[in-house]
Parts: C-alpha cells; structure tokens; sequence
C-alpha cells in the first residue's frame, strides 16, 4: 500500500480490534481513534440508513478533530431474517435469543463505512450488504456457544472467524464485511478520494 504524500494520516475510527486487523491484512496504517456517540436507532430507522448514518456521524466526530486526515468510520448491523436490527447483545440471554433468531435462516450483514477529510471537503458514504445462511442450532448449541463469550461485542452475538464458522452454510458476497469491514469498496474509495495509491 502506497499512501498519498499530500495527507498520509488516515485514521479508523473504531474501537474495533477486527476493523485494525482487517486493514493490517491488506497493509493499510491507520491509527485508532475511537467516535463515542449514541449508537441507538431511530424510532422506525431503517437498518441500511441506520448504518449509514452512524457511520457518518462516527467520521464527523473524528474529522472536526483532524481536519487534514482521512477517516474512515463504520458500523455493522446484523438484520434477522424479519428485517430487525441486531446490534451487540445486551447478555447471555439477549445472545441466545438473537442466534435463536438467526438459526435455520438467511440474515442480512450490512456494513456502512464513511470516509471523510474535512480539509478538502471529502466525503463518501457507502452501504454493503451480504446474505449469510445458518444452519438449524439446538438449544443446547446456542448456550455452549454463548458460554464462549465470542458473542460479545459482536453484532448479532457470533463471529464468523471464530468458533462460529461451524454454524455458517453459505455467504452471497463479501466475507470481511461480515468480520466488520467490507475491504474491497473500501480500498476503492480510499483510492478514488487519494488516501492511497494502490491496493498493494
């Protein structure tokens, strides 16, 4: 990866140690600034503007900060198969009940990304969406699971690069969107706006 010389700083503004190492994956350097805002949808917010709205607000957060640097915000919601938004579980309980949403079906993983440079009046904002099939899980599967505590922090109570692979049938599209960060129309936009050069 060949960053721009104008404004190399690009920072990632997410707590999110899967959005770091995703980026280190394809040699991307971003420091980590985490945006604290209230993440709570709307009254009757649809889940793709939900996301792409709290991805942009995430960038504007750390833009108004460092207005010569690139941002690059996000945020992932998982979307149960009757279109509810599921963020990160509240509990054990909460968990259990979202993978009990999630089994023997076909949910929606969608990721909005936001990048921003406020100095040269930047901005793109970018919803992607993949279908992720599960397979039938017992009760006694979900609270093993959830006993793990990988469901923590994780939107929708399970990770696809951990212990919960084995629950996964099928994915229609991008596989990293589904860790937290949709790599491919990242990079693009990160080229097409000057941040970076090149993918490699």
């Amino acid at each position: 990866m060949v960053v721009n010389l104008e404004h190399p700083h690009l920072i990632l503004a997410s707590a999110s140690p899967r959005r770091k190492e995703l980026l280190e994956q394809v040699w991307i350097a971003a420091d980590i600034m985490p945006a604290d805002i209230d993440e709570t949808a709307f009254p009757n917010e649809e889940p793709l503007a939900h996301v792409a709205r709290l991805a942009k607000e995430k960038g504007n957060t750390i833009a108004e900060k460092y207005p010569a640097s690139y941002v690059l915000s996000a945020d992932t919601v998982v979307i149960s198969p009757c279109g509810q938004i599921l963020g990160k579980p509240k509990d054990d309980a909460d968990a259990a009940r979202m993978l009990g949403l999630l089994q023997s079906s076909t949910h929606t993983v969608a990721t909005g990304f936001a990048i921003t440079c406020k100095e040269k009046d930047l901005r793109r904002v970018e919803v992607v969406e993949t279908k992720v099939e599960m397979v039938s899980l017992s009760t006694d599967e979900i609270e093993s699971y959830v006993s793990t505590e990988e469901p923590k922090g994780k939107a929708g109570a399970y990770a696809i690069q951990g212990a919960a692979t084995g629950f996964i049938k099928s994915i229609d599209g991008s596989y990293s969107n589904v860790v937290g960060l949709p790599l491919v129309e990242v990079s693009s936009v990160l080229i097409e706006l000057g941040a970076i050069s090149s993918r490699i």
